[in-house]
């Protein structure tokens, strides 16, 4: 019995792998260039970010991935209404027994046009190199079982001869579209903010990916769709609705994950003095359709934000994990006076004549 449910939770976990093929956050608002290279600039003048994400640890050993990015605007006094931003990169992720690993590093650019007042378009590009890594001995295949003795590992896996790593470079771009009346900063201090961004994105165009000598599959190129905002209530001086989705398609995985926070300013941000900084506290629940519920938690503190967040598994898996599925944190830090002066994308309007 206990050999039967093994196999069962390898081909479970096998097939995961395989569709699974890039990391992803639940927190996907606090990991904007593994969402779309041409965030990078859209939320703030600069934003350095820190992810943590545990996963599966009450089925087998722990998915476990690590992030880091940085983006920032590029200010130019001839830019005026456009600007330029760039930003960096790097993630690892571990998964199984048989750490299954990528580990990557980017570089982005992203050129933000202004349309008209508060709205911006961008385009942005990403190039990078990853590793792929596996270690093949700390699997057990099918083949190496017996009827008399189990599993033996002297028996031969009928595996193609494989590597054990392989390197390669990676490219990516996107679109997006951004509205945002608080002209760059964190927050208005009225309680009027309005911020929206659409966009779209695709990762590995073309890109061979294998750990079999004798193969050369394709990676299957990831495609994007996302949005969010913030709209603050007009019948509150503290309220806000933080509404998010991201749709992404990869091959024969599918995925839709949606849902929305509440925002409670406990204190609002001065611009006129540093001593009053933004308070606010963030709580809501998004859903993978299909595979898990993420109530998710976020306290910010101008220019520290936290964010906690847990997937509850509610997927068939749920018989094996007992709904457990996903811890995450993550660490954003983001002047909002990075730049002396605040930059405001605003469409040049010729004066009035008068005859």
């Amino acid at each position: 019995m206990k050999t039967k449910i093994s196999l069962v939770l390898f081909i479970i976990f096998a097939r995961m792998m395989l569709l699974s093929q890039d990391v992803h956050f639940s927190q996907f608002n606090m990991s904007p260039l593994t969402l779309n290279p041409a965030l990078a600039g859209v939320n703030y003048n600069l934003e350095a970010i820190v992810n943590y994400k545990d996963q599966w640890r009450g089925v087998a050993v722990p998915y476990k991935t690590f992030a880091a990015s940085v983006d920032s605007r590029i200010r130019k006094k001839d830019y005026k209404n456009s600007f330029w931003a760039g930003g960096i990169n790097a993630f690892s992720d571990r998964a199984g027994d048989a750490k299954m690993g990528l580990t990557q590093a980017n570089l982005t650019a992203a050129y933000h046009l202004a349309i008209a007042e508060y709205q911006t378009l961008g385009i942005g590009l990403q190039g990078g190199f990853a590793q792929r890594s596996m270690n093949f001995g700390a699997l057990k295949w099918a083949n190496q079982y017996d009827q008399e003795n189990g599993y033996n590992p002297d028996l031969s896996s009928g595996e193609p001869e494989t590597i054990s790593s392989f390197t390669y470079g990676d490219v990516g771009g996107g679109l997006v579209w951004s509205y945002n009346n608080t002209s760059g900063l964190v927050q208005v201090e009225d309680n009027r903010e309005m911020k929206a961004n659409l966009g779209v994105a695709v990762y590995h165009a073309r890109q061979s990916y294998s750990f079999y000598k004798t193969s050369k599959e394709q990676l299957y190129p990831k495609y994007v769709c996302h949005g969010n905002g913030v709209l603050s209530l007009p019948t509150s001086q503290n309220l806000a609705v933080v509404p998010g989705f991201v749709f992404l398609s990869q091959g024969p995985a599918k995925e839709f994950y949606f849902g929305t926070m509440l925002r409670y300013n406990l204190q609002q941000e001065s611009k006129y003095t540093d001593m009053k900084k933004l308070v606010c506290f963030y709580a809501g629940l998004y859903c993978r359709l299909g595979d898990a519920l993420t109530p998710m938690v976020m306290i910010e503190r101008s220019p520290y934000s936290i964010g906690l967040s847990y997937d509850v598994n509610i997927s068939k898996l749920a018989a094996a994990s007992k709904t457990r599925g996903g811890l995450e944190i993550s660490l954003r830090f983001a002047p909002s006076d990075h730049f002396k002066q605040v930059y405001t994308p605003v469409i040049n309007t010729p004066e009035p004549s008068y005859r």
